[in-house]
């Protein structure tokens, strides 16, 4: 059990760090993304900041931190709950598996982390 919690952990880590660095960077299918489901260019970086902290209060659950690690798989549980919801709104369809995707990911975390801290 502890292997599936490190593996998936730590792609949920690099996932989420990943796409907010693209977020910092505003690489253009980031700007585009935004636009298709009404999100506002001025809060991409308060919500790259959020997968940001995720990434890193999941790394932290790693090292001994294991409520931290818990509240931030809880937090992109939340998070990307909100964006298949915006994506939905939207009825932008043909890349919902991207934040479908990463809800996955992150539920499968949470799951994983809550069998890990009992």
């Amino acid at each position: 059990m502890f292997t599936a919690y490190l593996i998936v952990t730590i792609v949920t880590i690099a996932i989420n760090a990943g796409i907010a660095a693209a977020d910092f960077a505003r690489i253009p299918f980031v700007l585009k993304n935004s636009a298709e489901v009404d999100v506002p260019p001025s809060w991409i970086p308060p919500l790259a900041s959020l997968k940001a902290a995720g990434a890193a209060g999941l790394l932290l659950g790693l090292f001994g931190v294991p409520y931290l690690g818990t509240a931030a798989a809880a937090g992109l549980v939340l998070f990307y709950l909100g964006a298949v919801i915006t994506h939905l709104r939207a009825r932008v369809l043909y890349n919902i598996a991207f934040p479908g995707g990463f809800l996955a990911l992150a539920v499968a975390a949470f799951v994983l982390d809550l069998a890990q801290t009992r």
